[in-house]
């Protein structure tokens, strides 16, 4: 009952957040990164005391201007019990957070290895490509979406910052059909 009164109410809610903004006339530059309501006696999470993390990032796309910015601004500062922390790089479409760091980067191209073949794992509505060949990483790229989504973790973090980005990511970018390519 609860994950259907979640799936429910978080959309709900990101169409409240994204109306309020709209109709608020509140630019996205305006905004504070780290503005975060606090909530009765509920501890305000704030970003890690970290240096800036380098991220390499594609060049931005016209899809991603498109549908990044919706994401980014749903995006929570505490994944999976990690704090957010700066992330220096030639995209506003990348964020991470703790150490070793989880990050995400909104827009990425295709991945090479996805093939009307490729095995995928669906975690909280999202259809990922996990990719383990690196021996150190974990690079998930959600591919039901109008933009590819990449999530690297440290090889020996589990699905935990994955499953806790699936709400965000359905309540923000529409699913559409895998383009496997072939």
């Amino acid at each position: 009952m609860a994950l259907v009164v979640t799936a429910v109410v978080l959309p709900l809610v990101v169409v409240l957040l994204v109306l309020s903004r709209v109709l608020g006339g509140e630019d996205a530059d305006d905004r504070s990164d780290d503005a975060v309501a606090e909530v009765d006696g509920t501890p305000v999470p704030e970003r890690a005391d970290l240096p800036p993390l380098p991220v390499e990032v594609p060049p931005v796309t016209p899809e991603a201007d498109a549908n990044c910015p919706a994401l980014m601004g749903a995006l929570p500062l505490e994944l999976a019990g990690e704090q957010s922390r700066p992330v220096q790089s030639d995209s506003p479409y990348a964020y991470a957070w703790g150490e070793p760091p989880v990050v995400l980067v909104c827009g990425v191209e295709r991945p090479a290895a996805l093939e009307p073949t490729s095995p995928l794992i669906t975690v909280n509505g999202v259809d990922w490509l996990v990719d383990t060949s690196d021996p150190d990483d974990i690079v998930w790229t959600a591919v039901d979406r109008p933009v590819y989504v990449r999530v690297t973790v440290s090889a020996d973090t589990d699905s935990a910052p994955v499953a806790a980005l699936g709400p965000v990511i359905t309540g923000t970018l529409p699913v559409q059909p895998v383009d496997a390519g072939g």
